[in-house]
């Protein structure tokens, strides 16, 4: 199996005390690569409301690791449980479309509740081993979705992408991107056409610098150009992410998936959607139930901290946006590759 040449995302370091997550600044990228330390739970907030961390699998481990931090920071409380759970929930509110990081949590929270006789210290000793499992288990599951995923790429295709669904969304390797290793891995003569996905430029600053240092064949394009590449027929197949899916397969990705999929339905290129089943919410039934993240206006009115516009114009910026599973050709799990009226079965 293909590795990549970036390091793990985050992961938990270990110390006699306790630990912290090391993580890499994915905000700084591509103009340096550095990694941080966070050893406070208000630091991971931070870290995944400000996107050093981002990505829905790798925003889950951050949670796993917050309430890993949360339990240290209590150890000595007297309300242990419930002042861990109070900053589990704080932590879950840093970002709302990402169901990873609520799932994540979720598991962390079970281990606290059903080991209530433990002492605080055992607690926390099965809460950092658990998010180091979980942190692990990412990297395996994208590897089997990379496998699944790339017996849909024909030999020779052009894959499309939007935003970053790689080893930097991830612990490590991708779901999107782990298609895309995969099937490099078996057909060298693929290459990829990226979407630069505005407003943050995560394809432009993240995919492309995952790309070539693989060594992957890889074309930077702006969001508006991906329809007129299409017509030309230099699109075989498009791959994104997701950040939460919906029982019935409706897909929430980063604004601007939308867009592409309704381009590739009209000229009849697959359109695939790649990711763990933490990612399929099962509490409900469609897209519309999925709350889409408002973010804040500057990173549409500057880029590289310079203004690009009249800066009292009026600004609505969702982070995200929801592809109808009729525009889904198949959504691609560590499980196999469903309909996207199919996904049910996994649960």
């Amino acid at each position: 199996m293909t590795t990549t040449n970036i390091e793990k995302t985050i992961e938990w370091i270990k110390i006699p005390k306790g630990g912290f997550s090391r993580m890499i600044n994915q905000i700084l990228i591509p103009y340096e690569y550095k990694k941080v330390d966070v050893s406070t739970t208000k630091d991971m907030y931070d870290a995944i409301k400000t996107m050093i961390v981002r990505g829905a699998p790798a925003i889950g481990i951050a949670g796993a690791h917050g309430v890993a931090l949360a339990a240290l920071e209590e150890k000595e409380s007297q309300n242990f449980i419930e002042n861990v759970v109070k900053k589990a929930d704080y932590l879950n509110s840093s970002r709302p479309t990402a169901v990873n990081l609520h799932w994540a949590i979720q598991k962390q929270l079970e281990i606290l509740k059903s080991n209530k006789d433990k002492t605080n210290a055992q607690i926390i000793d099965l809460l950092i081993e658990n998010a180091i499992k979980l942190e692990n288990e990412d990297i395996e599951i994208n590897k089997k979705i990379g496998e699944f995923g790339s017996s849909i790429i024909p030999k020779g295709a052009t894959i499309l992408t939007h935003c970053n669904a790689g080893a930097l969304a991830t612990v490590g390797y991708g779901t999107a991107l782990g298609v895309v290793r995969s099937a490099f891995e078996k057909d060298k003569t693929i290459k990829v056409f990226a979407d630069e996905t505005r407003p943050r430029q995560q394809g432009a600053r993240l995919t492309t610098y995952e790309l070539i240092r693989d060594g992957i064949d890889t074309t930077l394009i702006t969001d508006g150009m991906s329809a007129y590449f299409m017509n030309k027929k230099m699109i075989d197949v498009v791959v994104v992410g997701a950040d939460r899916i919906a029982l019935n397969g409706d897909s929430a990705n980063k604004i601007g998936t939308y867009a592409a999929a309704i381009c590739a339905k009209y000229h009849n290129i697959p359109f695939y959607v790649a990711a763990p089943k933490s990612t399929i919410d099962s509490s409900i039934k469609t897209g519309d139930e999925i709350v889409i993240e408002l973010r804040n206006r500057e990173e549409i009115t500057t880029i590289n901290d310079r203004l690009i516009c009249d800066n009292r114009v009026n600004i609505i910026n969702p982070g995200f946006d929801v592809t109808p599973n009729s525009l889904i050709t198949g959504i691609i799990t560590e499980y196999g590759i469903f309909k996207p009226d199919e996904i049910h079965k996994l649960f």
